[in-house]
């Protein structure tokens, strides 16, 4: 996969300017190293894609913690509640988490990932 594909096929990452060559192209050096394409086989582009806009998007998550004035790379889960004022919003998160997935949960992008990634190394089964 190159970039270009990654973005034709996640078209949600094609704003050069919040997600610049140089970022996507980090973090898809590094996917490419972490996943096996004898495993992933005819599934490795939609890993790859997977792995790579979940890494985007926690970068760009703490980019934009630090022009906040905050600190970045702060390990946050997932929000299941807030209010304001009188209103109050709540997420039932269990259902789309993968139990044990840790940081690959951090986003929807992780989400998929995992659950693909642990079909893909379960390896062949006998009926």
């Amino acid at each position: 996969m190159d970039i270009a594909t990654f973005r034709q096929n996640f078209t949600e990452f094609s704003d050069t300017t919040r997600y610049p060559e140089s970022l996507v192209a980090f973090w898809l050096d590094v996917v490419t190293r972490l996943l096996r394409s004898d495993r992933w086989a005819d599934l490795l582009d939609v890993g790859l894609g997977l792995a790579l806009a979940h890494h985007l998007v926690l970068a760009v998550r703490d980019q934009n913690t630090a022009q906040a004035g905050k600190v970045p790379g702060t390990v946050l889960g997932m929000q299941t509640s807030k209010s304001v004022d009188t209103v109050s919003v709540s997420y039932d998160v269990s259902a789309v988490t993968n139990e044990g997935g840790g940081f690959w949960n951090m986003t929807s992008y992780g989400v998929r990932f995992l659950g693909m990634a642990r079909m893909v190394g379960a390896g062949g089964c006998q009926l």
